[in-house]
Parts: C-alpha cells; sequence; structure tokens
C-alpha cells in the first residue's frame, strides 16, 4: 500500500496500535512480525489472516487451551545446526527437542474435526508433518537434563566405568590419608579442598614439610597450604586423563548428533516458525479482546460501511478511565464517495477521520477492528492524509502553501482505489478564496472516483455537498444547551459551527455579538441559524425516538411478564389436574392390594375348610360377580350408618371395624401388634393401629 506523506502512520497513530500489539508477543518472531507489520491489498492475504485472529480468539472466549508454549528463540542454534562442522551443546539439543515435542502437540490438536472448526488456523501446518525420528535421536543420546548418556557410545561406556573405578580407588587412598594425618595434627579444620582440578590436603602452613607431595598453594592467610600427597598423585594423573578422554568423547557424540540431525535443519525451522505464527496470532487475539475488536465483512473493492465503530486506542484509554466511548456509523460507496463533516471545534470531527483511516489500516493488516461484525470493508490501494498545521521550515512554505502542495498530490494521484482524509480543508487563506479552492479541489477528488472524509466549517462546502455527486454531508451533533460536544455523527445534514450560540453561552458581550453579527452576511447568517435550528429540531426527534423505544422495551417486559404469569398459572392447574389423578391412582391401588390381601386369605381358608365349593364360590363371587359388589359395597354403606366410632383398647371379642375398607369383625385373637378377625367365615389378620373400636348404635342409644 501507498501512503502520502510518509508520517501519515505517525498521524493516523498506527505505530502505537504495533508497540500494544507487540506487548502481547512472546517469542521474538511474533514481535518482529508486530514491528514490522504488513499492509496487505489483497484479499486472500487479509481474510486469511482476519480470520485466523478470529478464530483464536473464540478459542480464548471458550476456554479452550491451544498447544503452544514454546517460547525460545533458537534462531542461532537451528542456523548453526545447517552448519558443517558445528556442534550443539546437550542444553541446546533439549531446547531443540521441546521445540519437536510443541510441533507433535499441535499436529496432534488439529484432528478432523478442529481442522474443519478452525480452517485459518490449520493452515499454517499445511505444508509441515511431524518426524518423530528427531525425538528418538537426541533421547538415544541425551537423558533429561541434557547431559549425554554412558550408553551413547561404546567407547564412552568403558571410559566412565574406568573412570568410576579409580575415583572410587582415590577416595579410599585419601581418607586413608586423611585419617591417618588428622590424628597426627598435620590437617587444618576444612581438611581437605580441590585445587586445578585434583584432591588436595589442607595442612597447617608450619607442618607442609612433614607430608611428601606436591604444593598447589595457600591460603590467603598463608596459614594454610593445600598438598597433593604423593600417594595419590598418579591416581589423580589417572583420573585427570579419563576426564579428558570423556570430554573428547562426548564431544566426538555431539558432533556426531549434530550432524545426524543437520538433514532436519529444514523442517526444525518451520517448526520455529509455526511456534513464532501461532505466538503472533495468539498475540492478535487476545490484544482484539482488549479493544473489542470483530472480524467484518471484507469487500475487494473500494468500500466504507462502519457500524457502531471505535478508535480503538481511544476506547482502551476511557476504558481505563471508566468513561464511555461514542461509536460512530459512516458509509460510504460508489453514489456516496466523499463524506464533509461539519461542525463545532472540539465536537469530533477529527476523531471521526481518524477512526476510519487506522480501522482501515488495522484491517488491512489483517487486525480484529472494534466494529459491528455486520460492518462491510473494502480495500484500497493508496491512502493519502492531511491532518493538523503541515507548514514546512525546510522548504520555507507558509501553512496554506504546504496545504496547496499536498493537495497538488492528491489531485494528481488519486484514483478509485485511494482513501483520502482532508482535515480544515482550505483553512490557512481568506476565507472566500479558500473556500473556492476547497470547491474546486474536492470536486475534482470526486470526479477520480476516490474515497475520503473531509472537514470544515465552509459554508460552500456544505451546500457544494448536496449538489455534487458522490458527496454527502454530516454533522457532528452539539448539545446547544449545555455547551458540550455529543461526539455523535449525523449523516445526510450540514452542521454548524455554533459560532454565535457559542460566544452567548460564555458569557460575551451581546453588543459585541450583535455587532458581529451585522458584519456577516445576511444569507451566510441565516443559512447557518437554520442549520443550527435543524440540528437541535433532531436532537429533539432522537431523545423522542429513544423515548419511544424505551417505552416498547417495557411494553415487551410487561408483556413476557404478563406471559409468565399466565404460564404459572397453566402449570399450578395441570399441577392439580395430576394430583387429582394421582389420588384417584392411590384409590385403585388400595383397592388391589384389598383385593391381593383377600385372595391370600382365601387361599388359606381353601386349605383348611373341608368344603372346597363353597370356597370356590366366594372367590368367584369375589372376581366376577361385580353386581353382587356393587350391592355389598351398598349393605356395607348402610351397615356403617349402624355402627359408631368410640375408640379405645381393642380387646378379645371387641367389635372393630378396618381403617382402610370400612370392613367389620369381630377380634378373636390378639398376636403381638396384629389381631385375628372373624370376618363373615373368614378369620383375617390385621395390624392393631389399622382398626378402631365400634358400637351398635343401637345399644348406645338404649
Amino acid at each position: 500500500m501507498k501512503f502520502f506523506p510518509e508520517s501519515a502512520l505517525v498521524q493516523l497513530e498506527y505505530e502505537k496500535v504495533k508497540t500494544l500489539l507487540a506487548l502481547h508477543c512472546r517469542t521474538e518472531y511474533a514481535k518482529y512480525k508486530a514491528d514490522n507489520l504488513r499492509i496487505h491489498t489483497k484479499k486472500e492475504f487479509i481474510t486469511t489472516e482476519l480470520q485466523q485472529a478470529n478464530e483464536f480468539k473464540l478459542l480464548q472466549q471458550t476456554g479452550q487451551h491451544f498447544p503452544n508454549d514454546f517460547t525460545h528463540n533458537l534462531h542461532k542454534e537451528l542456523k548453526l545446526l545447517g552448519i558443517p562442522g558445528a556442534v550443539l551443546s546437550g542444553e541446546q539439543f533439549l531446547l531443540i527437542r521441546r521445540l519437536t515435542d510443541n510441533a507433535n502437540n499441535i499436529f496432534r490438536w488439529f484432528d478432523n474435526e478442529r481442522r474443519i472448526a478452525y480452517p485459518a488456523m490449520a493452515k499454517v501446518t499445511t505444508d509441515a508433518w511431524y518426524e518423530k525420528l528427531i525425538i528418538e535421536m537426541i533421547d538415544e543420546i541425551l537423558d533429561e537434563t541434557g547431559q549425554v548418556k554412558d550408553s551413547a557410545s561404546e567407547e564412552l561406556g568403558n571410559i566412565r566405568m574406568n573412570l568410576y573405578r579409580k575415583r572410587n580407588e582415590l577416595r579410599r587412598v585419601f581418607e586413608k590419608i586423611v585419617g591417618k594425618l588428622n590424628k597426627q595434627g598435620y590437617l587444618a579444620d576444612i581438611e581437605e579442598s580441590f585445587m586445578n582440578g585434583r584432591r588436595v590436603l589442607a595442612v597447617f602452613a608450619e607442618q607442609k614439610r612433614m607430608i611428601k607431595g606436591i604444593l598447589h598453594g595457600e591460603s590467603d592467610s598463608r596459614r594454610t597450604s593445600f598438598i597433593e600427597p604423593e600417594e595419590t598423585t598418579e591416581l589423580n594423573n589417572a583420573v585427570f586423563s579419563l576426564e579428558n578422554d570423556e570430554r573428547k568423547e562426548v564431544y566426538r557424540v555431539l558432533r556426531k548428533l549434530t550432524e545426524d540431525l543437520s538433514v532436519y535443519a529444514s523442517l526444525l525451522k518451520t517448526y520455529h516458525a509455526i511456534s513464532g505464527e501461532y505466538d503472533f496470532i495468539r498475540a492478535k487475539a487476545k490484544f482484539a479482546m482488549e479493544y473489542n475488536g470483530n472480524y467484518p465483512v471484507v469487500i475487494d473493492k473500494a468500500h466504507v460501511h462502519l457500524a457502531q465503530a471505535y478508535h480503538p486506542l481511544l476506547y482502551l484509554y476511557n476504558k481505563t478511565n471508566s468513561k464511555p466511548t461514542i461509536p460512530v456509523d459512516i458509509n460510504l460507496n460508489e453514489k456516496q464517495r466523499i463524506l464533509v463533516i461539519s461542525g463545532p471545534n472540539a465536537g469530533g470531527k477529527t476523531v471521526t477521520l481518524k477512526t476510519v483511516g487506522l480501522l482501515q489500516l488495522m484491517m488491512q493488516s489483517g487486525l480484529l477492528v472494534p466494529v459491528h461484525p455486520d460492518s462491510e470493508m473494502g480495500i484500497f490501494k493508496q491512502i493519502m492524509i492531511h491532518i493538523g498545521d503541515t507548514q514546512s521550515l525546510e522548504f520555507e512554505l507558509s501553512t496554506y502553501s504546504s496545504h496547496l502542495k499536498n493537495m497538488k498530490h492528491f489531485m494528481e494521484n488519486a484514483n478509485g482505489k485511494t482513501l483520502f482524509f482532508i482535515d480544515e480543508l482550505g483553512s490557512g487563506s481568506d476565507p472566500n478564496l479558500g473556500g473556492a479552492f476547497a470547491e474546486v479541489i474536492m470536486e475534482e477528488l470526486a470526479l477520480k472516483h476516490s474515497f475520503g472524509i473531509v472537514t470544515t466549517h465552509y459554508l460552500n462546502l456544505k451546500v457544494m455537498a448536496n449538489k455534487v455527486p458522490g458527496i454527502i454531508n454530516g454533522a457532528m451533533q452539539f448539545d446547544e444547551k449545555n455547551l458540550l460536544p455529543l461526539y455523535k455523527l449525523i449523516v445526510g445534514k450540514p452542521g454548524s459551527s455554533y459560532t454565535f450560540s457559542i460566544a452567548e453561552r460564555i458569557g460575551l458581550e451581546k453588543r459585541l455579538i450583535e455587532k458581529a453579527r451585522k458584519l456577516v452576511d445576511d444569507d451566510h447568517f441565516t443559512l447557518d441559524k437554520l442549520l443550527n435550528r435543524t440540528e437541535q429540531d433532531l436532537q429533539h426527534i432522537d431523545k423522542e425516538k429513544a423515548s419511544l423505544q424505551q417505552l416498547l422495551k417495557e411494553n415487551e417486559r410487561l408483556k413476557k411478564e404478563m406471559q409468565q404469569v399466565m404460564d404459572k398459572e397453566r402449570h399450578r392447574q395441570e399441577v392439580e389436574r395430576l394430583k387429582e389423578q394421582n389420588k384417584i391412582s392411590e384409590e385403585r391401588l388400595a383397592y388391589v392390594k384389598d383385593m391381593e390381601r383377600r385372595l391370600k386369605a382365601m387361599v388359606i381358608e381353601w386349605r383348611k375348610a373341608d368344603d372346597k365349593d363353597k370356597v370356590v364360590k366366594m372367590i368367584h363371587a369375589l372376581l366376577f360377580k361385580q353386581k353382587e359388589k356393587l350391592t355389598s359395597e351398598k349393605q356395607q354403606r348402610k351397615q356403617d350408618e349402624k355402627f359408631v366410632e368410640i375408640g379405645g383398647e381393642i380387646k378379645v371379642g371387641d367389635k372393630v371395624k378396618m381403617k382402610k375398607n370400612r370392613n367389620t369383625g369381630i377380634v378373636k385373637e390378639i398376636k403381638g401388634r396384629k389381631a385375628v378377625l372373624q370376618v363373615g367365615i373368614m378369620p383375617i389378620t390385621v395390624e392393631l393401629k389399622d382398626l378402631v373400636l365400634i358400637k351398635d348404635k343401637e345399644v348406645i342409644n338404649q
């Protein structure tokens, strides 16, 4: 993408965004990409990077872990790996092993389902594969601490075995000498030490001539001498020689391992790049979550349709200070390519202009942008910007001269793929003459089919926007009563500068204000006043609309509450119906249990009775003669009318009634908590708690 001027990215605060993005990077690879962030002009590159960041953002929001935990910079190690004759250390090989294991975890994470769910992230691993031999080769030579194993080579195993034996022999001899000299009182408190890699005795200086050996040095106080006994000299020499052999063999093994792994140098560099790439994607996702970044619809043509757009840096600042950020909606298309924004100073015109420019740069860099996901953003190949005082001391140009020079570049180089931003077009010169040139510049840029945003206070540009095809008006709203900007953009209507209103509110003498008004052309003043009144009417309509929306929401809430009440009532009625059904079911269950008890009693009676036919008739009557059953129930109810419950202790011979089926009988026998009743011709056993004592009503009345 082309930029004009060279400071365009700085003026749009793009460099600040890159700096904040780099803070989220953990690897040098990702930090380098953030510092050298590319702005693409091809849709496939842009959509891939946006989708990657959006997919990782979804992972973060759903709490899923992506297995990319390797953050070391192995650029030096991987470069050495490809150089013939180079040797890597055990620690460096362990880092390479961790890098390979990290790549394996990533490849395993992308199973078939995840490759479908996260296609853009999966693209990073398209040209790579996992080579298990890398880890196997390292594990064969090194242990988990990075030390070369004894089994790395037969020669190394033999050297270390001999070294172990010699050290043990040296230890035994040395300990024997120490014990002997200790008894003689020749040794200092520390007894022994190591000097020049050899085990030596710590001897009192006055006793050093009593011990045969090699003097290796003295303490700082010269009160202790360090002597290697002659008995251990040969053993120390042998140990020193074996240690030297061990170092040579370890070096040879590591060099051989370096040479063997060099064939995978290119693949390991790919693993390193994959780790860094996913770290960069993670950084973009984490950064986007801070400023509420989303994935807009990308269109491969010049187009701007931003819904609920924020300036990311302003959003972060306000978020830190617990302040609200007012979103902006902007739509530039083939029929409405240039937006002229007017309104009072400090009303948010320049912020709106910078918001659109910065979001465009971020989107084409593959960064998620703080807009509604339904927003549509096109692709531009050139961005031109003119913001603030561009007076050039170097070329001895005035503010307006510099302004015209920039406008000359705009008109000569703008095309249908250009997005331009001009703050205060025509300022710095005579209002009438500057306004005339501003009209010419705007008309020329419109003829070039360029897209852009222009801020101005000139009334002639506001009028022009309604006449020239492709140019539309916009205004930043202002609270005239409280003299506060509302930072809200209204497209389609020009805005007032509120020059006289602001003067009145701040207490400037009315005499001076009226004098200034007389100096202004009547048509000019009338138009500004009309714009002022129109804007206030629009604000009033917006408030009424917001109030109506609130009432509609309240009405919808009450409707939902009423529906909930009705649903609860239906539920209560349904519960009552089910309870009634359950009650009937319980009565039927009691009837079945009673029938089961009677049948068991009949079976017992069958076994005892001599007259089997009589019992069969009873069973037949119980099971099949429903009419007789109904008659019996009627008789039972009549029978109930003859008795009255009196309560009290139940004894043998008492007349009782069963609580469940209301049958009556005579107590024949009491067995603990149960009683044997004579009901008709059948004796049955019933719990005492299920019986109640009764007497004939006639007996009571007598």
